[in-house]
């Protein structure tokens, strides 16, 4: 069975995802221009090598007019998923919903990338008390955010496997800084999305897993625990930008399993 096993021993986020699969593809600068070429608003998808304790991998970054948003680095205390940023006007999931629609994407792409951002929107609904149509994304709408979610749906379609195995998540510890004020790791949002997820907390201080990384996982993994017993064809390294004494990295493995 064509069995993709995704390892998040440093927690994950949506750009970390993205690059971690983007390894796996046959012609991956071939990719990242197709990416490039749904021309959503304002955003240029641009993949770099990065090296992380000796181990080289992909960055994905994500600019928006130009710039590389500071929400691409997640493991910042400042982290921009969970920062307002005032250039950002806010979006309800029904315009996000409605500009996922509009782009030349599998019809299967657009409805798992609007799916993600359901469950994104449910756990904000839940944590602010408010009924989920009135939930505005300032956190997690940006323009970036929905290029990571697009751009790893768009991947899993490509790679086509059968099964989606998930290691338990480090999320991280400590505190966030947010628009709302200081919330505890992982934030309430990814707390939430993460039900029924294994998870743990460890040394390292700051937030490995995002609300957007939760949601990818939580959607696309069939079962979540230790590598099932496969033959490894492929391995990609999806890097974070933040330098830890451990490798800052998303490792995903494409094969196939004998179960």
């Amino acid at each position: 069975m064509k069995t993709l096993y995704i390892e998040c021993n440093m927690g994950a986020a949506g750009d970390m995802l993205m690059a971690a699969l983007l390894e796996l593809c046959p012609e991956p600068e071939a990719f990242v221009e197709k990416l490039n070429a749904l021309q959503i608003p304002k955003v240029t998808y641009k993949m770099e090598k990065s090296v992380k304790c000796g181990v080289t991998g992909t960055h994905m970054s994500v600019l928006v007019d130009g710039a590389e948003e500071k929400s691409i680095d997640v493991h910042t205390h400042h982290h921009g998923e969970h920062s307002h940023s005032h250039s950002h006007s806010h979006a309800r999931q029904e315009e996000i919903a409605h500009m996922i629609t509009h782009f030349n994407l599998p019809e299967t792409v657009k409805q798992d990338a609007i799916a993600v951002y359901h469950l994104i929107a449910e756990a904000e609904s839940h944590v602010h008390g408010k009924p989920i149509d009135e939930i505005h994304f300032h956190e997690v709408g940006n323009l970036d955010a929905v290029a990571d979610v697009v751009g790893v749906c768009y991947l899993m379609h490509e790679l086509n496997v059968e099964q989606i195995v998930t290691s338990p998540i480090h999320v991280g510890s400590g505190q966030v800084h947010c628009a709302h004020g200081i919330l505890p790791v992982p934030a309430p949002a990814t707390a939430y999305i993460l039900r029924g997820v294994p998870v743990y907390s460890g040394e390292i201080r700051g937030e490995l897993c995002t609300p957007t990384g939760a949601a990818l996982l939580k959607y696309f993994s069939k079962s979540f625990g230790s590598m099932p017993v496969m033959r490894i064809d492929k391995i990609g390294y999806g890097m974070g930008k933040k330098d830890f004494e451990a490798a800052n990295c998303v490792r995903a493995m494409l094969g196939e399993s004998m179960q």
